[in-house]
């Protein structure tokens, strides 16, 4: 079961990237600030499966490179139409920051246009308006009408339904700076000398950088894409069974604890838990045993959804779960309570 579910996903999401591949390379080729997603299969960075219905996919922007951390604290908020506000609006959380087009010692001219720029401001919300007239009109140029429909949002997201040969895919399209040249300050990663991982690691992930993605209306969200991927990678680099773990609690929330096409807790939630448990126990040893290992997982995932309190791995001041339904949220407590009480595998 577990590796019949790991196939469809897996088809699903060759299906997805080449349709986004075909969507963002015409996207590219109408307006040159955007890039195409690469065809790396299902091991791509810019592709999150959240649930088996649910994909996140981040398009690169191009032409801004050179990027250095600003230490001026402006709260400037306007109206998409540049109108300046004369009270901010709110702060930007621990997961966010502004970003001036000053902040890159190289930037392409048309990030310094006002279609995406107030006052040197890069605006998340401006860039989001232009980036999904292009996706509305590259549908349309690449015959793709029959396959993909944009979809109503509240917020200025980009959401597009993707029929694949075997369900509907609904996916996140969010333009993206990659910033592969430093780590941000907020994160105070390693928080002290852990010995998982390994310090060699560490230092590795630190140097691929950080995303910062257009997800909100003033501040851009940082994001860890690429670390993660590393962390993931080598899991089980002893020989112990944190991977498997990780996929069968997958299964267990998609059948039992929580499924649905827009469930409350989502693979990252599970990659989350999965890291934390990892760093309070570092040992080979500690993974060697599979339901003791799992059960350890699922009392971790227990107390995060009950307390409705899940941290960031890499930024220690944000809830992950901050903004979850609570209703939604005692209830997956409740089933993990049930399973807990009572532990059964599904290993088939």
């Amino acid at each position: 079961q577990v590796e019949q579910r790991h196939y469809l996903v897996s088809k699903a999401v060759e299906e997805v990237q080449k349709i986004i591949q075909q969507l963002t390379t015409e996207i590219s080729y109408k307006a040159v600030r955007f890039q195409a997603i690469s065809n790396s299969g299902i091991h791509n960075e810019n592709i999150k499966v959240l649930a088996p219905s649910q994909f996140l996919i981040t398009v690169p922007l191009r032409g801004l490179s050179g990027y250095r951390e600003c230490q001026v604290r402006h709260w400037r908020y306007y109206t998409v139409n540049g109108t300046k506000l004369l009270s901010s609006v709110r702060d930007p959380e621990e997961l966010h920051q502004w970003l001036e087009v000053e902040q890159f010692s190289k930037s392409l001219q048309q990030w310094h246009e006002e279609d995406v720029n107030i006052e040197g401001d890069l605006v998340p919300a401006k860039v989001l308006i232009v980036f999904r007239e292009l996706v509305e009109k590259s549908i349309v140029s690449c015959n793709l009408s029959n396959k993909v429909t944009v979809l109503e949002s509240f917020s200025s997201v980009v959401r597009v339904a993707v029929e694949t040969s075997e369900s509907q895919v609904e996916v996140e399209l969010v333009p993206a700076v990659e910033i592969p040249t430093c780590w941000p300050e907020k994160a105070r990663w390693p928080r002290c000398l852990k010995r998982w991982p390994s310090q060699e690691k560490v230092q590795c992930i630190k140097s691929l950088g950080f995303d910062l993605l257009a997800r909100s209306n003033y501040h851009w969200q940082l994001c860890f894409s690429r670390a993660e991927h590393i962390l993931m990678e080598g899991l089980d680099e002893d020989g112990g069974c944190r991977m498997k773990c990780f996929r069968v609690m997958r299964q267990m929330k998609e059948d039992v604890w929580c499924a649905g096409n827009k469930p409350v807790i989502t693979a990252y939630h599970l990659q989350t838990v999965l890291f934390w448990t990892c760093e309070k126990y570092p040992r080979t040893k500690d993974w060697r045993c599979f339901p003791e290992a799992f059960l350890r997982l699922v009392q971790k995932l227990h107390k995060c959804v009950s307390q409705h309190f899940l941290k960031h791995y890499f930024l220690k001041n944000t809830n992950l779960l901050k903004y979850a339904n609570t209703s939604d949220l005692d209830l997956v407590a409740s089933k993990l309570a049930v399973f807990l009480e009572n532990p059964v595998f599904c290993l088939d």
